[in-house]
């Protein structure tokens, strides 16, 4: 692994504007970055939050009221919020419906901001802009509710694709990351979503090779695995990296094109060896690279720790943080940069 691809971040930063996210992570950690994404701001800082909004707006769409408010729950059974979930309004056909996501116009303005920036010099010439999208599973699993989220699964597919063919057309391949979101996906495969359809693995490498195959060649492709970070902690706390590495070599097998990266998270807590341990027998795909999310705030000794640990099983990966930290307090930003920097320094 190059320097420059030392440090991946996942994609949100708790910051007012994608100019300021990107001044400050070129400021901070441009030496150590091969892509830079532009911290989700605005109404992408709560993830899926807003296309929640989006949804319950959408003239073809309800609350269904023949089910009760969801409890978004964390790990330890505190209820984060209750959502009232969503269906197709009688008599609507999905095959006619088309779903504004809004991540095309965000991305589009944002690379306008990046290019600028780097044509001025201010970040390094061949760093790429890095877009992160959720999975139709992201918000169909949060927002619509069971008997109309297999229809809502196509019809926000092809809504996501036709985003992301505005993304393709607009940003030049070589300076493009595509980073797949991949959380409700895990937490399906922990056992948190009771009312997983009995094919739930298939039809979830299914559609994340297809996702993955929608990216063009030369544009850099990733996945980011993850456990939500709602209040800055996990929906589940996994027993160890075992349903991790068992959905990375689900979606290379299903993925026809080259897999550039793959991202998964690694609790603060887990200096044990049994976490790591699954990763030893992981079946790497030939060129992708692999980012332990093991950085935590102010834990320059945990992350010395973990890391150690983790080079035990294997002795090839990058950094970074479990998740996105547009949820995280903003005081904490300076924390979060310097632990990174410190890191990606003495690894």
């Amino acid at each position: 692994m190059q320097p420059r691809e030392r440090l991946h971040l996942i994609g949100s930063i708790p910051l007012a504007t994608s100019e300021e996210v990107f001044r400050t992570l070129a400021r901070e950690l441009g030496p150590h970055l091969g892509r830079m994404p532009d911290g989700e701001t605005g109404e992408r800082s709560r993830w899926v939050y807003f296309q929640g909004v989006m949804l319950r707006a959408h003239p073809d769409m309800e609350i269904d009221p023949t089910v009760p408010p969801y409890p978004f729950v964390q790990w330890d059974g505190k209820v984060v919020r209750e959502i009232q979930q969503v269906r197709f309004k009688p008599g609507i056909d999905p095959a006619t419906v088309l779903f504004e996501t809004g991540y095309d116009k965000a991305a589009i303005a944002s690379y306008d901001v990046f290019r600028r920036l780097r044509d001025g010099g201010e970040i390094a010439r061949g760093t790429r802009f890095q877009v992160s999208l959720p999975t139709p599973h992201s918000s169909g699993y949060l927002y619509v509710s069971g008997p109309a989220r297999q229809a809502y699964f196509d019809v926000y597919e092809r809504s996501l694709k036709a985003a992301l063919a505005n993304i393709v057309k607009a940003i030049p391949p070589a300076d493009l990351t595509i980073q797949w979101d991949v959380c409700q996906e895990v937490l399906a495969f922990e056992g948190y979503f009771k009312d997983r359809p009995a094919d739930y693995k298939k039809q979830t490498f299914d559609m994340l090779g297809r996702l993955g195959d929608g990216v063009p060649a030369g544009i850099e492709l990733g996945y980011h695995l993850c456990y939500g970070s709602p209040a800055d902690e996990h929906l589940v706390q996994p027993k160890d990296a075992a349903v991790l590495v068992e959905m990375m070599e689900g979606i290379a097998a299903a993925t026809k094109r080259p897999i550039d990266f793959l991202h998964i998270p690694v609790p603060k807590d887990r200096t044990d060896e049994a976490f790591y341990a699954p990763l030893k027998a992981w079946k790497r795909p030939a060129g992708t690279e692999l980012y332990l999310g093991l950085l935590h705030h102010a834990d320059a000794a945990g992350d010395k720790a973990r890391v150690a640990v983790a080079k035990k099983f294997i002795d090839d990966f990058g950094l970074s943080a479990e998740c996105g930290w547009g949820r995280t307090e903003p005081g904490r930003l300076p924390g979060l940069l310097t632990g990174h920097r410190v890191a990606a320094e003495a690894f």
